[in-house]
């Protein structure tokens, strides 16, 4: 199923301010609450859309790339790593979008407490070109706050065990209710009952992990991917993620535009004018190619497939080979008399004729 743009799903202009954003993001949360639309899985599924849509729109990072490169910019998944939205997910992070007061106390109270979320890990992977290109499987050493093992927790006495304060104040209005996250237990409802010596206050301990990510080819410089539940666990609460950036090893003998790649091959005159078999590197080793007789300098070559495959998985870029003709810096005695004797050939002349293309026509040709 397509994703709908993110601006459309709020409601927004791509200039609409932060402040326009969260309010249009807040307008649909009332509309399609599921304690206002109880057994409504369309209004569920258009609440988890509006919730996507403002996680990415209200984080600059994310909102320059999804601007920039859409739903592909955030590695083809979307907000919340792409793996489905998750209603703990939705209310753990934007729980205050009200003020402080969370959705169900915003709706009279009626959710109940929503479970916490652990914060985030973030991490840079260097790839190279033919990783990026093809896809690869990597191992990470990662040090994650994990529950220790032995920890027993109890039901905190200061909020009952809901995670919440709750205020009645009256108004003119009649009373309203306001609730605040428990400032003993962060949100969680419990607190340490029993924990070993190593654990800390909160009955965490560091564990360093070996994490197996499987990273997809075409993704790109900046590019972050997910990992749900891979990030800080906590006590009575779900784990945060694991965010993946992408960082591109620096490359010397490709460039990489999109996802094809570009090569500079050099042959000598005597190459051009009389063909040649050559071998040239792709990201997938070497290949052998024909040089034409008669093969002018700045003629584009092209190796369907050898690029870069499309994040989506359905096509792959190809490799563009830029001939330049190398021209001698030194030449012998010898060299220098028998190009002299062949300067006034007619056969030598410069002649491109209407036939020929220029350099701007043939990149417009190829991109």
């Amino acid at each position: 199923m397509t994703k709908r743009d993110y601006y459309e799903v709020l409601g927004v202009s791509k200039s609409a301010s932060a402040d326009e954003i969260k309010k249009a993001y807040r307008k649909l949360a009332i509309q399609y609450h599921p304690d206002k639309n109880p057994d409504n899985p369309e209004a569920e599924e258009k609440f988890k859309e509006a919730a996507e849509a403002y996680e990415v729109l209200s984080n600059p990072d994310k909102k320059a790339r999804y601007d920039q490169f859409g739903h592909q910019g955030l590695g083809g998944n979307g907000g919340f790593g792409g793996g489905g939205m998750n209603m703990d997910d939705i209310f753990s992070q934007f729980g205050d979008i009200f003020g402080g007061g969370g959705f169900g106390s915003f709706f009279g109270g009626g959710g109940g407490r929503r479970t916490k979320k652990g914060t985030n890990l973030r991490v840079k992977l260097k790839l190279n070109l033919q990783e990026i290109a093809n896809g690869v499987e990597k191992k990470i050493k990662v040090k994650r706050h994990v529950v220790a093992p032995g920890v027993s927790f109890k039901s905190c006495s200061t909020c009952q065990g809901t995670g919440q304060i709750k205020k009645v104040v009256n108004t003119m209005l009649g009373q309203m209710v306001s609730a605040s996250t428990c400032a003993v237990c962060g949100g969680s409802g419990q607190i340490v009952d029993k924990k070993p010596a190593e654990a800390d206050s909160r009955g965490l301990i560091i564990k360093e992990e070996v994490i197996t990510i499987n990273i997809p080819g075409g993704v790109g410089d900046g590019m972050q991917l997910s990992m749900s539940g891979k990030g800080n666990e906590i006590p009575g609460g779900i784990p945060g993620d694991l965010l993946i950036v992408i960082e591109e090893a620096e490359e010397t003998t490709f460039q990489r535009e999109g996802n094809n790649v570009i090569y500079d091959l050099y042959i000598s005159f005597i190459q051009a004018a009389l063909g040649d078999s050559v071998e040239v590197p792709t990201i997938d080793g070497k290949v052998k190619i024909k040089i034409d007789a008669g093969t002018q300098s700045g003629k584009m070559l092209r190796l369907k497939g050898k690029g870069i495959k499309d994040i989506n998985g359905y096509t792959r870029g190809d490799q563009l080979i830029m001939v330049n003709v190398w021209t001698p810096t030194q030449l012998s005695r010898e060299e220098r008399a028998a190009l002299e004797n062949l300067k006034n050939s007619e056969n030598f002349k410069p002649d491109p004729g209407r036939q020929e293309k220029s350099f701007f026509d043939k990149m417009k040709e190829f991109f």
